[in-house]
């Protein structure tokens, strides 16, 4: 009887563990391009929001103006509109509170800052991890598959005392197979994890120094005069 050297056929009759092998790694390939698609729209979305926030913020625009145009965002204000809106919303309660100096009052503004980059950061790296350990094992656990699938032809060799290639075509296919798969699997989210951890550190870049500009507007403004 001819074996089945289909794909179809190599991965129906491949051994247990290498059928477990193969439906990790399709799980991680699906999970990894999930993560892919939905942190590519996140990130443009983010990338879009803070462009036409940075031109509107330095248009020349008013602040209290800009600040209100931030807080009714349809979904809530993202990426650099979200730490505006924590830093001016404190400069504002601070002013309002009174009894602090212009000095502690731009430290109250700046740890907000922080709190709501934090949480943008945040937002932003949520799933690159899930990324890095698949592109990073994928190819160990297709490594098991292949090295299983060359036991069981050694194996099948020495029960059958002949190395025919009826013999070792099977298992020898289908350990190949799982190689592939783990690559199928980690070379995306590899791609992935870099391009977007990339991006994600050039808005960190972009977030902190809008911080500390809007923040040495807001000490002008405090020293200046008690409201903007």
């Amino acid at each position: 009887m001819t074996a089945d050297m289909s794909v179809i056929g190599l991965l129906i009759n491949a051994s247990l563990p290498v059928q477990i092998v193969m439906l990790l790694l399709v799980v991680a390939s699906l999970v990894s391009w999930s993560i892919i698609f939905t942190k590519r729209r996140l990130i443009r979305r983010t990338l879009v929001a803070s462009d036409d926030f940075e031109a509107a913020f330095w248009s020349g625009g008013d602040l209290n103006t800009l600040y209100r145009s931030a807080t009714r965002a349809k979904g809530g204000s993202l990426g650099m509109a979200s730490i505006f809106e924590l830093g001016f919303r404190e400069f504002n309660r601070a002013q309002q509170a009174g009894g602090s100096s212009p000095d502690k009052l731009i430290e109250e503004c700046r740890r907000a800052m922080r709190v709501a980059q934090m949480r943008e950061v945040d937002r932003l790296e949520q799933g690159l991890a899930t990324l890095a350990t698949i592109g990073s094992t994928s190819p160990y656990v297709g490594l098991f598959g292949t090295v299983w699938g060359i036991m069981v032809a050694f194996m099948q060799i020495g029960s059958q005392q002949t190395a025919t290639l009826a013999v070792v075509a099977p298992p020898i296919a289908e350990a190949l197979i799982a190689t592939a798969m783990g690559l199928f699997a980690a070379i995306p989210a590899v791609i992935a994890y870099n391009r977007y951890a990339d991006k994600v550190v050039r808005l960190e870049y972009r977030y902190d120094g809008f911080s500390e500009e809007f923040a040495s507007i807001l000490q002008r403004h405090s020293r200046a005069k008690p409201g903007v």
